[in-house]
């Protein structure tokens, strides 16, 4: 399917940023920019408003470089909720916020969607023609506020999903980043202490003429295993990184067994789980919330968890659904759900509020997370310090023992 809509795709374009200046109609002169494909356009837009130009300028053109992120399309969310809610039609709707927007490639992105509408196109099929861009959950909430003539409210629940979710991504992130940058800032300081510093001290101590102390050979050993190898490590490293990265986007088990992996370390898993509970929880309220039926919405909320393992567990609750079965029992089946969440979840089927009760699960374990990340990062500052002291503290004292030897022996 999503192979159609990608052979469908409007043609790149070129679009320029222009300066205009003119007067109205009334004497008061006037200025501004626009991104239009030329002077033309731009002239003939100006016209339309009663516009008489002096003068338009091509400044600089849009390229479509650069990566279009999800806060861009929740950012275009939100201004397209507030001015359909305005009562300004779609396509003009469009043009004013491109005009607002800075990005060029989403500039770009936006322009092909209005010559889409343009040719007749939908909105929701203007949109389905840029899969990399808007997902399967962003289109059908879109089609279905198209159909339910409430575009601007469905446009809004979107902003407000994708904020939600992003939000919960970065912290996420942050307590995935920070461990591995105080190891890496730790193994970083301890190299490049071997390879360049503890070298001068090797001539100082072939002076000596006595035997080192263990510690200083063993330092001294691994100061000639840097200097020799260190390039070599940092090259199988990003290799391994690398290979190991791709091998998981071909293969679907081994990526189902590295993330299961990944819940299992600790404390990074436990806010992993967390997290992914949260995100199924926050897309299933807002699909279900919209009017789509629970099968079709429990497909969209499978890719939403971010985890393989969650991804399968959803699916294999789908199926159960499918075949009559209640969410929470299916859910339940599983062994992957949390018991709060599947009990939450059978007092939201049996209220008839199972939305509501979805959105009180996102904003708990939502929650949970923030406090598991900055729990994380506060046992972080010990285990900093502990590091620093082992790696830089232990090669720096291997390296003063025979200094302190001597001057005992003296």
């Amino acid at each position: 399917m999503a192979q159609s809509h990608r052979k469908r795709r409007t043609p790149a374009i070129q679009l320029y940023r222009f300066k205009w200046s003119g007067k109205s109609t009334s004497g008061r002169k006037l200025s501004g920019e626009m991104v239009s494909r030329s002077k033309t356009e731009v002239g003939t837009e100006l016209k339309r408003h009663d516009i008489i130009i002096r003068r338009v300028r091509k400044t600089s053109s849009l390229h479509g470089r650069g990566r279009i992120k999800a806060q861009d399309i929740a950012v275009f969310a939100r201004q397209m909720a507030t001015m359909i809610r305005a009562g300004v039609p779609l396509l003009q709707a469009l043009h004013i916020v491109t005009e607002s927007i800075e990005k060029p490639v989403m500039v770009l992105l936006i322009q092909q969607m209005i010559n889409e509408v343009s040719a007749g196109a939908s909105f929701s099929d203007a949109l389905r023609r840029h899969p990399r861009h808007f997902d399967q959950l962003f289109i059908n909430l879109v089609e279905a506020g198209e159909q339910a003539g409430a575009l601007d409210q469905m446009l809004e629940r979107i902003a407000t999903y994708k904020e939600k979710v992003e939000m919960l991504k970065g912290r996420v992130k942050k307590a995935m980043w920070y461990p591995a940058a105080v190891m890496s800032i730790g193994m970083g300081i301890t190299m490049l202490l071997l390879i360049k510093v503890v070298p001068q001290f090797e001539d100082m101590f072939h002076s000596f003429g006595a035997e080192l102390p263990a510690m200083t050979r063993m330092t001294l050993h691994l100061s000639e295993l840097a200097q020799a190898y260190w390039l070599h490590a940092v090259g199988g490293l990003a290799a391994g990184i690398f290979l190991l990265r791709r091998a998981a986007r071909r293969s679907p088990k081994l990526a189902y067994r590295l993330h299961f992996l990944l819940l299992r370390l600790p404390i990074v898993g436990d806010i992993l789980k967390k997290s992914a509970v949260a995100r199924f929880s926050r897309t299933l309220a807002t699909t279900f919330a919209a009017g789509v039926p629970l099968v079709e919405a429990l497909q969209t909320c499978s890719g939403a968890t971010g985890n393989k393992v969650y991804q399968r567990a959803v699916m294999q609750a789908r199926q159960d659904v499918a075949t009559g079965q209640p969410l929470h029992f299916s859910m339940r089946m599983t062994n992957q759900f949390p018991s709060l969440v599947v009990q939450m979840i059978s007092i939201g089927e049996e209220s008839g509020a199972l939305d509501a009760m979805l959105n009180r699960v996102a904003d708990y374990y939502e929650e949970e997370v923030d406090n598991k990340v900055d729990a994380l990062t506060s046992l972080m500052e010990p285990v900093i310090i502990v590091v620093l002291g082992v790696l830089v503290g232990g090669v720096v004292v291997s390296m003063y023992l025979p200094i302190i030897n001597l001057g005992t022996a003296l």
